[in-house]
């Protein structure tokens, strides 16, 4: 019988906490979360042996907002981390899983101003994140106590330990009430960890995580080193670059997934988004579209690529690198199919290196840095796969209508000159990278006089009909509907004259909001060459 997959509402959480899970974007449990949330909510003392990366955050965050009393503003639970990064990561998700119940929690660390940390603590918050010896700090200021605290969090003990803090973090838990709960996780067990466990905790369910080493001869593995911000850039420069078949690209978060494909569509590709708020109809379209290559990139979480089996997937891109090991393992496997090579990339920003070392050392994949092409390599690309396609078409000679065509258009014109300009039309007119180019100002989108047309990735497939157009432009940006000028609508987008004094306004609420149940991007329209106003295309 195939096993039941857990999803988060079978731990009987609070709507609260399941509603912030939702809004974070998590579809079903790690496997660390799997296994310690049923244990941390009935009480119990746990060691975990987890990597970072594996979700464990999420594991002790869930039962310790879970647990909180929202209208007692003392500390109630304290988490200790070895560096400040990890501080602020770990209270920024907390704050992320509070957020319905109105549970705060606060980083403190050093190296930053102690009074402003003072101040937060005064107004009252229920979960202190900290570096060690700034918590020490605050303990001998008396300006945090103790005495409530119901959960110990010891999270990358082993580094801490690594760091010296061993004194530290025994003068902090005789702080704390012994009937409290504590939670040990550490990557390695080494003694002095066993040592603390035993003296501090009582009876500790013992967790590890047992993960699978990978080897994949056919599948090229890359990674790319690339900021947040330039993602999106880079995606698009390895799709144009590359011959492939198609792309299977995972996010993290059902927003993500949604924000990466708009971005995409606005791009000029074919893309599609697959998550877990689609229902099975849609997804069994999406998915046939995919299967019979009418779309190029799917974007997807790792729920919702769950048996995905089709052997023309050339690409793998984790564009959020994974968030363990075996989850590396099991995307990358969507690729490289029945006999085929394929190529798993994985976007690494600076604070995620670590990361991608523990999913190398864990999976024992060899993966190679690589170097994002330049603008020149994609159109150098782009003009080499259209090169075979125009051969493909000489080789058929099923061309003659537009011999004629081509003779009418060659009449006073140089044949070469005429064969660039289309080039020229074909790879950058109305092609990817035109649409890429976000250089176009307000005032030169082709609009009447007083207005900008906008571009949004929405139309005639989505049912979309100019009434849904206006009233969201006029509900969302607060401008009367009949300020709203032309509008076109085509079967993938739309474009829309909105007045010039709010189309920044327009913009900024438009852009990632739902029209007639799609998500769209919005962004200034691209004018035609050789038109004073652009004209309407």
């Amino acid at each position: 019988m195939e096993k039941k997959n857990i999803v988060f509402s079978d731990f009987n959480l609070s709507s609260e906490v399941l509603k912030a899970i939702s809004a974070m974007g998590f579809e079903e449990p790690t496997p660390i979360q799997e296994k310690t949330i049923p244990v941390l909510l009935s009480g119990k003392d746990v060691v975990g042996q987890a990597q970072t990366g594996t979700g464990k955050t999420a594991a002790f965050g869930v039962p310790i907002i879970e647990r909180m009393d929202k209208t007692n503003f003392g500390v109630q639970s304290i988490i200790l981390t070895p560096t400040r990064e990890l501080a602020v990561q770990v209270a920024e998700e907390m704050n992320k899983l509070g957020k319905f119940k109105r549970i705060l929690a606060l980083p403190v660390y050093g190296g930053t101003s102690i009074e402003r940390q003072i101040k937060a603590l005064k107004k009252g918050v229920q979960v202190v994140v900290g570096t060690p010896g700034r918590v020490i700090d605050h303990i001998e200021r008396g300006t945090l106590k103790l005495k409530d605290v119901q959960v110990v969090v010891l999270d990358e003990a082993d580094e801490m330990l690594d760091m010296g803090f061993v004194d530290d973090i025994t003068k902090i838990l005789k702080e704390t009430p012994d009937e409290r709960q504590t939670l040990l996780f550490s990557a390695t067990m080494p003694e002095e960890i066993l040592k603390i466990s035993k003296r501090y905790m009582r009876s500790p369910e013992k967790i590890k995580i047992a993960l699978d080493s990978v080897t994949a001869p056919k599948i090229s593995q890359i990674f790319y080193e690339v900021r947040p911000a330039e993602k999106t850039e880079a995606l698009c420069r390895l799709i144009d670059a590359e011959d492939s078949d198609l792309f299977l690209v995972f996010c993290h978060t059902k927003r993500e997934v949604d924000e990466v494909s708009s971005n995409l569509k606005l791009r000029g590709y074919t893309a599609e988004a697959i998550h877990g708020d689609f229902s099975q109809a849609q997804r069994d379209s999406v998915m046939k579209k995919f299967r019979e290559s009418k779309i190029d990139v799917l974007v997807a979480t790792d729920v919702a690529a769950r048996g995905i089996d089709i052997s023309n997937i050339s690409h793998v891109v984790n564009y959020s690198i994974p968030q363990n090991p075996e989850s590396y393992v099991h995307r990358i496997g969507r690729t490289g199919r029945a006999g085929r090579e394929g190529v798993a990339i994985t976007f690494v920003s600076p604070r995620e290196e670590r990361q991608l070392r523990l999913i190398m050392a864990v999976s024992k994949a060899k993966i190679t840095k690589g170097k994002l092409p330049t603008m020149e390599q994609v159109m150098t690309a782009r003009t080499e796969s259209l090169k075979e396609k125009i051969q493909e078409f000489i080789d058929d000679k099923r061309f003659d209508s537009f011999l004629k065509m081509v003779e009418r258009l060659s009449v006073g014109l140089e044949p070469i000159e005429v064969a660039a300009a289309l080039l020229k039309f074909h790879l950058e007119g109305f092609g990817k990278e035109a649409v890429r180019e976000s250089s176009v100002s307000l005032d030169d989108t082709g609009a009447a006089p007083g207005m900008v047309r906008l571009f949004m990735t929405v139309g005639r497939e989505q049912n979309v009909r100019a009434g849904d157009i206006i009233k969201a432009i006029a509900d969302k940006a607060n401008i009367p509907g009949k300020a709203i000028g032309g509008i076109n609508i085509f079967d993938k987008f739309t474009f829309v004259e909105v007045p010039r004094e709010s189309a920044e306004k327009v913009i900024d609420v438009m852009h990632q909001s739902i029209v007639s149940g799609q998500k769209v991007a919005v962004a200034p329209a691209k004018p035609r060459e050789g038109d004073s106003r652009g004209g309407r295309r």
